[in-house]
């Protein structure tokens, strides 16, 4: 073992670094005692972009590792910063408001932006419902371009919410004749058109600094960023509505419809729907997709006391919103058997990016395990790497 790699007698420690100490990404195999084994390699699998996706959640009890707002917000920032050392892509957070979780994401995307280099930083999604989106457009804006041009923002309506219609509490409410998933595309629609940086607003004749001539644009503008706006779609038919507005496809664990099959087809069938739609529209980019796994390669007794029981899960099917839904099944279980099931997963197949959904209260250094299992024992042998 390297003398770089933090040890109390002989015991390398498992939660080393989280206030904000780092452990090097060489000793993090070594802290959670993982065998160097590969599984074969599988032949044929595209390239993916492979990041994480947090809720934030928090919970002052003793068994948490993250017991507040603070621990939260902090665990995230390392965490980007380690996944970036391991050679991950992305970082992506859920924003839910009400609840002890991440909510306003772009302080956090800020600090991210500042601390890393190279990875993506996104969300999955923002709930427009709660949004001025002139205001999220000068957030955007300026988280933007503090990460130099690497926000990924993930929108969409929302799921159910901790409080009933919360977003009247934060001033909106939909137009008589409409409703609230209106209300987030007629958001959404408001925030795509001003960062797109035309101008539009009538500036004064006597102003209290010089303006440039013509119209006002939102500020500060970061060329790109309509291209990097994702649709968080919860079925085929809001999926080929993203498509024909312009925006990637990000899809979830789960899909707020189902027809008897593998959510793994069925979101395959909701990708291929997305992409003729987008090529129906005449758009003139290629556009990106991912979906969201939770995947747990067992490589030590720690992983098989979290996870070991989910080695036999199953989609399952029930109901979200008032609606049927199809649930995902957990992927967990030895590298090799991971493999095997991952290369059947179709629409991870037909994605360009995967996200990991991961336990952020179990702590930074575990967190950084399981993105290193995946980057390195599945990815190779997957051919996404």
């Amino acid at each position: 073992m390297p003398g770089s790699c933090p040890e109390v007698n002989g015991v390398y420690k498992l939660n080393e670094g989280l206030n904000g100490a780092r452990v090097p990404a060489g000793c993090r195999s070594v802290l959670i005692g993982i065998p160097d084994v590969r599984p074969p390699t599988v032949i044929g699998l595209s390239m993916k972009k492979i990041g994480f996706l947090s809720f934030g959640h928090w919970t002052p009890a003793p068994q948490s590792e993250t017991r507040s707002a603070s621990d939260a917000l902090l665990q995230s920032i390392d965490l980007a910063v380690a996944a970036e050392d391991l050679g991950a892509d992305g970082a992506y957070f859920r924003v839910h408001h009400f609840a002890r979780q991440l909510s306003a994401p772009f302080p956090l995307l800020a600090a991210i932006g500042a601390r890393t280099s190279r990875i993506e930083i996104g969300t999955g999604v923002i709930d427009m419902r709660y949004e001025n989106p002139l205001y999220m457009a000068e957030d955007a804006g300026g988280a933007d371009v503090i990460s130099g041009g690497r926000l990924q923002l993930g929108i969409s309506r929302g799921s159910p919410e901790q409080v009933i219609d919360g977003f009247r509490y934060f001033g909106y409410a939909p137009a008589e004749g409409s409703d609230h998933a209106a209300m987030a595309r007629e958001h959404a629609r408001v925030f795509l058109e001003v960062i797109n940086g035309q101008g539009f607003a009538q500036p004064n004749p006597r102003p209290m600094f010089p303006n440039p001539p013509g119209l006002l644009r939102i500020e500060p503008y970061s060329p790109g960023l309509r291209d990097r706006i994702w649709w968080g779609a919860g079925s085929r038919a809001t999926a080929e509505w993203a498509a024909e507005q312009g925006m990637n496809l990000m899809s979830s664990t789960l899909l707020t419809e189902d027809t008897g099959v593998p959510l793994h087809q069925l979101q395959a069938e909701q990708i291929q729907r997305f992409r003729d739609a987008w090529k129906t529209a005449g758009h003139q980019r290629d556009p990106r997709v991912s979906v969201s796994r939770s995947i747990f390669p067992i490589l030590s007794d720690v992983d098989r006391a979290y996870f070991g029981q989910e080695t036999r899960s199953q989609d399952q099917v029930g109901y979200l919103d008032a609606g049927v839904a199809r649930f995902g099944k957990t992927y967990a279980g030895e590298p090799d058997q991971l493999v095997k099931d991952l290369a059947e997963d179709e629409a991870i197949a037909a994605a360009d990016t995967l996200l990991l959904t991961v336990p952020n209260q179990l702590g930074v250094d575990y967190n950084a395990h399981v993105i290193e299992g995946v980057v390195r024992h599945l990815a190779p042998e997957l051919g996404w790497r």
